[in-house]
């Protein structure tokens, strides 16, 4: 259960807050939530500590994929999705291979020939349609957006 009786809600709390300057309010939060939240909990609300053991987003090589991950960027306008994926050197696109399915965009042989990469596609896309091109180191995979309005009604069935 809430504990809603330490909260002072009552008509003179929009005046009481209007006078108070902003570290005032910063030390009645942390004495409200030092009160909410039992002592063992304290440490979760520390960004640091929570985000400690998460890889770092950054890579060493910007330019160099690195194995198992691939620096892509999908998007989707009003009639396509747009997959751009840079590609440092040119016989890289020679080698490599795309597929897709309805939701997902498959990258072979790139930049490794035993690599593989999914990219999440932001949309569904139909099957036929799709092209790629390479220009000035961006490779951008271009795929028709399919229209699915077909919408199936659930029933929910309540239990006692």
């Amino acid at each position: 259960m809430f504990p809603w009786n330490i909260f002072p809600f009552d008509k003179e709390m929009k005046d009481k807050m209007t006078k108070m300057k902003p570290e005032e309010i910063n030390n009645y939060v942390q004495d409200i939530m030092g009160k909410i939240m039992p002592a063992n909990m304290k440490g979760v609300m520390n960004p640091q500590e929570m985000f400690q053991g998460f890889p770092s987003s950054v890579s060493p090589h910007p330019q160099e994929p690195s194995r198992g991950i691939l620096n892509s960027t999908a998007f989707e306008t009003h009639d396509f999705v747009y997959v751009r994926i840079p590609i440092k050197r040119e016989e890289w696109v020679k080698q490599l291979r795309i597929f897709h399915t309805s939701n997902q965009l498959i990258v072979e042989h790139f930049p490794h020939h035993d690599d593989k990469h999914t990219i999440i596609l932001p949309a569904i896309v139909k099957k036929k349609g799709a092209t790629a091109t390479f220009k000035d180191n961006m490779l951008e995979v271009k795929i028709p957006k399919n229209v699915d309005m077909q919408f199936s009604q659930i029933d929910v069935t309540e239990i006692l």
